[in-house]
């Protein structure tokens, strides 16, 4: 049919999901003088949305297909909407991006109001899909058309206004080729701060816990405040670190955010301000792939108040991302940094993707995007992996229990 004019059906078949709808609708298709322009197929609770878009010359009897989908239509117990068209050329639409929505709940209104922040900023949703239904509500949309700078900020405002998160991230390969993952440990990976655990120990809790505070706001430099810190701790018997790691509590969601990132061959870092007599036992529980950490120097079973080494701060953080990434053969533009503090902020803006992660408004600001819900297996959804694709990998792995 090439250099013929050329017009368009489009065939819109509503009802029930069922196998071999879209192999019935084609099949019946195949013994008709038409290409295949453009499909698209949406299932919601059952329910089957399948429009096929074929072409066709000039003159062409397409008052047959017409018969004939309507007959399949029958067949099927669907509903069959046709309408026909000129074929014009339409050019790809520029700034292809996926926004992806968390909420807990997700309200009508807060989907009004991003969806208008998309159509005032020039651009159009083409896709939208669920990816979860809990623990939050997660929808995915391909939106094209935009600025991400410019749609980034103003989704912000409004994920800000509407209580829930928001990610604009660039469609296509440069987002399924993440492949490394770097966390922080401290109320990122673990809930809490392991310093004031052992603070806790020594008797120096609410010292430790003011400095920590100030420290992750960046109101102090990150080593100064480790190392006052630390100097809190001289005389505590080493006994207490092995107390301390049984009092560990890994985040809601992190094993299932490990183990699935980890079967789609990601590889798994953690880089933390902490402390290696912490984060070893961690890497060894959920086969994590590389660490950095501090390490609390110990002399005759007490803790001297000194870490030893280099301290592992904002920069040495961005450092070692680079090393992790380096070592695993993995460019920095496919790897996702998280974090909450501002000792943070140098590895999230290093990253091919910063996320802060229930973090400060320092950090918000400046990371790519913001999850502000206490489930870290959100984290997937950001990267395109459903909750069905998860709960299917684990049903078939027999050592999930």
């Amino acid at each position: 049919m090439d250099g013929t004019a050329q017009r368009t059906l489009l065939i819109t078949l509503t009802g029930r999901d069922r196998p071999g709808v879209t192999s019935r609708l084609f099949a019946t298709l195949a013994g008709f003088p038409v290409t295949v322009a453009d499909v698209e197929q949406v299932v919601i609770r059952g329910r089957l949305v399948l429009g096929v878009l074929v072409s066709y010359a000039d003159g062409a009897d397409i008052g047959r297909v017409w018969t004939a989908a309507e007959r399949v239509a029958t067949d099927l117990d669907m509903e069959v909407e046709l309408s026909t068209g000129r074929d014009r050329a339409v050019p790809r639409r520029r700034g292809r991006l996926h926004v992806t929505v968390l909420g807990a709940p997700l309200l009508p209104a807060a989907m009004a109001g991003i969806a208008g922040r998309i159509a005032a900023n020039g651009a159009n949703i083409d896709r939208i899909e669920r990816l979860a239904g809990y623990p939050v509500t997660c929808i995915e949309m391909d939106v094209s058309g935009a600025d991400k700078t410019t749609l980034r900020a103003a989704l912000a405002q409004e994920a800000a206004e509407r209580q829930v998160d928001v990610a604009v991230q660039p469609g296509g390969l440069q987002r399924r080729a993440k492949r490394l993952i770097v966390m922080d440990v401290d109320s990122t990976l673990i809930l809490g701060e392991v310093i004031e655990l052992l603070a806790e120990q020594a008797g120096c809790l609410d010292e430790v816990a003011k400095v920590t505070g100030a420290a992750m706001r960046g109101e102090l430099d990150f080593e100064g405040s480790l190392r006052e810190r630390v100097a809190l701790l001289a005389g505590l018997d080493a006994g207490a670190l092995e107390i301390v790691r049984k009092k560990i509590e890994l985040a809601a969601g992190a094993r299932t955010m490990v183990r699935t990132l980890k079967r789609l061959d990601y590889k798994f870092a953690i880089v933390s301000g902490g402390f290696t007599q912490v984060t070893d036992a961690l890497v060894e529980d959920l086969g994590i792939d590389y660490s950095a950490a501090n390490t609390l120097e110990v002399q005759d079973g007490r803790l001297t108040g000194r870490v030893v080494g280099p301290v592992i701060d904002r920069a040495g953080k961005a450092a070692a991302l680079e090393r992790f990434a380096r070592e695993a053969g993995i460019p920095i533009s496919q790897t996702v940094a998280i974090g909450d503090g501002a000792n943070d902020l140098d590895m999230l803006q290093a990253a091919g993707l910063g996320i802060a992660y229930n973090a400060k408004p320092v950090v918000r600001q400046a990371a790519d995007t913001a999850v502000n819900v206490p489930y870290l297996d959100t984290i997937l959804f950001l990267l395109g992996i459903s909750r069905e694709d998860v709960e299917a990998a684990d049903a078939a792995d027999p050592s999930v229990g």
